[in-house]
């Protein structure tokens, strides 16, 4: 095949690819057109129209004028019902939410301001604002050129969530509700329901407030935490040679420290539905990991939360609560406390105190399992959440202090008991 043949043969193949591109951008095209064609019918309206063409057929075969009139009126209805969507939704939609975070039994309140901001009025619409998973729905009169209307609403909150609200949509539909255009507009915002918590004293934390470092066993040249003294060896700071020893000895004697290390306080969250006997467990458990990682927070610690297999936010009390908000179960093949344990000793070897929250369902045995697993030197309390009712309660398994609540207004009692 001779060059021109070959360049023949390849311009051919380009036009037929060019042609396939277009064939299939205008199919895109007219799949758009009729989904957003299709979208505006709703069931009811299908099976009106299927029953319209019905009709229509049987009367025209079979002769039955009562057939043919009824067809016509439903195809009368189908017409009418379509002229309500002519018109424009353009609104200009501002979605409001006074406070973007509350805590549970809450209320979050906000506004809705729908503005016509083009040279037409708009007809009567309804505006459709989900909330999670449920949805209002409001409706709105006629609007005049340059006019706006506002409406107030109120979200209860009576769970620990993330909560979507938004985006609003325009709703244009006729009154029989067979056909129905929807416009979506803004952008939806995130609502943080966060848990209860508890306020406390700084003190009521006791052994747990450490802003100056814990003395470990590992020795240092240099320190604020005095160890003992030794004789002198190469590279040893001469600053730290104590004379008067070395007067009395004859040889040079040094200063030895003991390592101290900055207050790492780690809390390890059981997420195991099998650690909580029921949901209200749970939601306590939370409660009282966010009072505690709160107060640590306050008293400036560096605060690391632990749950199964993963790690949640902590720089701040905002960001350690949002990321409560949207804690949920994990699932059985994560492991309950004890294997939670192990992986806070696996990645915060250097912890200085630990605390452990989980539920009723643990057993002593597990719970000191837990607790033996965790780092060597940490100090470490266990909080164990029961069923309303349960009498606070304070006992020492291994070396870890375990205090058992009720209600979350029982933890500032029990911290003082562990102290006492």
């Amino acid at each position: 095949m001779t060059t021109e043949a070959l360049g023949q043969a390849a311009a051919a193949d380009e036009l037929r690819a060019g042609y396939g591109r277009l064939l299939l951008g205008a199919l895109r095209r007219a799949g758009a057109v009729l989904a957003r064609v299709f979208g505006v019918v709703r069931p009811v309206a299908w099976v009106l129209i299927v029953g319209a063409l019905v009709l229509w057929i049987l009367g025209r075969s079979l002769g039955w004028w009562e057939l043919t009139v009824a067809a016509v009126v439903v195809t009368a209805v189908l017409a009418l019902c379509l002229l309500f969507l002519i018109g424009r939704t353009a609104y200009d939609v501002s979605l409001d939410l006074n406070r973007t975070r509350v805590v549970v039994g809450e209320r979050a309140v906000g506004a809705l301001t729908l503005a016509n901001t083009g040279t037409r009025a708009i007809l009567p619409s309804r505006v459709v604002l989900p909330v999670g998973g449920g949805r209002g729905v409001f409706d709105v009169n006629r609007l005049a050129a340059g006019e706006s209307a506002e409406e107030l609403f109120a979200i209860p909150t009576t769970r620990r969530a993330v909560v979507k609200v938004g985006p609003v949509s325009v709703v244009r539909g006729d009154p029989l509700g067979l056909f129905e255009r929807v416009h979506r507009r803004d952008e939806p915002v995130d609502l943080f329901v966060h848990p209860r918590t508890v306020l406390f004293d700084g003190q009521s934390l006791g052994f747990l407030r450490d802003l100056e470092g814990l003395p470990a066993t590992d020795l240092s040249r240099d320190d604020v935490s005095f160890h003992a003294l030794r004789e002198y060896q190469p590279g040893d700071d001469l600053r730290h040679v104590h004379w008067k020893s070395t007067a009395r000895t004859g040889h040079m004697m040094v200063r030895q420290y003991e390592e101290t290390r900055r207050s790492h306080f780690v809390i390890g969250l059981s997420t195991s539905p099998a650690d909580y006997r029921d949901d209200d467990e749970f939601e306590l458990a939370v409660s009282a990991a966010g009072s505690l990682g709160l107060r640590a927070l306050r008293d400036s610690h560096r605060v690391e939360v632990r749950v199964q297999e993963r790690a949640l936010p902590s720089g701040t009390g905002k960001q350690f609560l949002d990321s409560l908000s949207a804690l949920e179960h994990s699932k059985p093949r994560a492991g309950s406390v004890v294997e939670l344990a192990g992986s806070v000793a696996a990645t915060l070897p250097l912890a200085s105190v630990v605390v452990l929250v989980c539920g009723s369902r643990v057993d002593a045995a597990d719970l000191r399992t837990a607790c033996s697993r965790l780092p060597f030197g940490a100090r470490v309390l266990a909080v164990v959440t029961g069923p309303v009712g349960t009498s606070p309660s304070l006992r020492r398994i291994g070396e870890a202090n375990v205090v058992t609540l009720g209600e979350l207004a029982q933890l500032p009692n029990a911290l003082r008991k562990v102290l006492a």
